[in-house]
């Protein structure tokens, strides 16, 4: 079997071998956004399960000792989610060159560089802890339920790092319905446990943080053996093909500006933790609720991100142009109108559900009168979401690295302006801005990009659509 023919397997049951070229299609995109929607929806539910089993102690400290635990927590985790984005876009580029050897080498490289970031976040999780607690200042009582919870989650950062690479090799591959799968077994048995060490054995934020230990543990075990089963054993790569620099050069390359996209990102998220703390641990819980309430509406979008990263990666390494345009209208086009329709579900039963995540009735309060801004944020966020997943798959990490940090710069002059002057509502207009403008300004460089990357070929390898 030649190097530009990928297997015949039942990890793909695709012929790979002719999917240079390709038309793009309403069903195409959405066989990838509906069941990645449905398995990205499974993580939020974490969030909202944490959430109640602490609020039901009807404690706002508490509550807020787990809102700032987690985004510490996220923090130091998600911005390894260039992990899984950036295998994703390499994936995806090889899958559409027909290079079956080169997508199974994009698996091995991304699952070593996991395994090494995943330990190393065990041993710096004290500076890790410390770090975060400085960024947010909170007060003494949740500054405690912060060092418990994240000091027990950390223990899962080798297994979620590593269900990231496996997730990114999947979703490269277009294989949505069985990323939905693994994810369905993190995430439920993440729920599961924490539910049942939380509630049931009366653990609290203790057990919440070991049944997520557990769920990615089980995730990754299984996960692995999936994606390897699914390998064709006559494309695997040898050592020095997993191990090429060029091939480590890339992923580094292309990692590390989503890395730093990321990072931006969650520091803008700390930033406003940090200030909405500055108005007293009721505010500080409202607004956690309130941005679990953002981060459900952000992962149905994310849905959409997916199918436009999986689609422009693939067209990047077919070099077919067309495939791509079409994957972006479409995406962009279906991305703000799920916006709309997520926009309205929240305004109209987001009170139902705030009362549903906390028995606290000032923190009740505080969220239902700032409601109106959290329901805007799909609306605001759309474009940012569908340029992310386009600008991942056609590897462009360069040029999303920068832009991120011009909306970041913004963001912090209006976040301090604002609320100097408008308080915590100022607060949400500065956020608002900040999701807005990530996706105007890819929006308005993706034409540059799009031109360079289809002018020279991309028939040599995959994996250098960068700017």
């Amino acid at each position: 079997m030649s190097e530009r023919t990928v297997e015949s397997s039942n990890f793909e049951s695709a012929d790979l071998g002719g999917a240079r070229r390709f038309d793009v299609t309403h069903r195409m995109v959405w066989a990838i956004t509906i069941p990645m929607t449905l398995a990205f929806l499974t993580t939020p539910l974490i969030g909202l399960t944490d959430t109640a089993v602490v609020g039901q102690v009807g404690d706002a400290a508490a509550l807020g000792g787990l809102t700032v635990g987690a985004l510490v927590f996220d923090f130091a985790f998600a911005t390894c989610n260039f992990i899984r984005t950036g295998t994703t876009g390499l994936a995806a580029q090889a899958y559409g060159a027909g290079q079956g050897r080169e997508v199974q080498a994009v698996f091995f490289r991304a699952a070593i560089l996991a395994l090494g970031i995943g330990l190393a976040l065990i041993v710096l999780e004290p500076l890790v802890t410390a770090a975060g607690l400085f960024a947010v200042s909170p007060g003494e009582g949740v500054a405690e339920t912060v060092e418990t919870y994240v000091f027990l989650r950390m223990f899962s950062a080798p297994f979620a790092l590593i269900n990231y690479a496996i997730l990114g090799t999947v979703l490269g591959l277009g294989r949505a319905n069985l990323g939905l799968a693994l994810q369905i077994v993190v995430n439920g048995v993440n729920i599961a446990l924490s539910v049942l060490f939380g509630l049931v054995f009366g653990w609290g934020i203790a057990g919440v943080a070991l049944g997520t230990v557990c769920g990615e543990a089980a995730g990754a075990l299984i996960g692995f053996v999936v994606v390897l089963r699914g390998f064709d054993r006559a494309e695997r790569p040898a050592l020095t093909r997993i191990f090429d620099r060029a091939g480590f050069a890339r992923m580094v390359s292309v990692n590390r500006d989503i890395m730093i996209r990321s990072f931006c990102l969650l520091t803008g998220f700390v930033l406003f933790a940090r200030l909405g703390a500055g108005f007293g641990a009721v505010i500080l819980a409202a607004n956690g609720i309130l941005m679990t309430v953002f981060h459900v509406g952000a992962y149905f979008l994310d849905g959409m991100a997916t199918a436009s990263e999986q689609l422009a990666g693939r067209a990047v390494g077919a070099d077919w142009r067309p495939a791509f345009d079409r994957a972006v209208k479409l995406t962009i086009v279906w991305s703000f109108v799920l916006s709309i329709l997520i926009a309205g579900v929240f305004w109209l039963g987001g009170e139902p559900l705030i009362a549903f995540l906390t028995s606290d009735e000032a923190v009740r309060e505080a969220a239902d009168a700032f409601l109106p801004f959290a329901a805007m944020t799909p609306i605001a966020g759309s474009l940012a979401f569908t340029m992310d997943g386009i600008f991942i798959g056609a590897t462009w990490s360069k040029t999303m690295r920068d832009m991120m940090l011009l909306s970041l710069a913004l963001f912090v002059l209006a976040a301090y302006g604002l609320t100097s002057v408008f308080g915590n509502q100022g607060l949400w207009v500065a956020m608002l801005l900040f999701l807005g403008l990530r996706g105007l300004t890819l929006l308005a460089l993706l034409p540059r990009n799009r031109e360079r990357t289809f002018a020279r070929g991309r028939n040599a390898a995959p994996g250098l659509g960068r700017s």
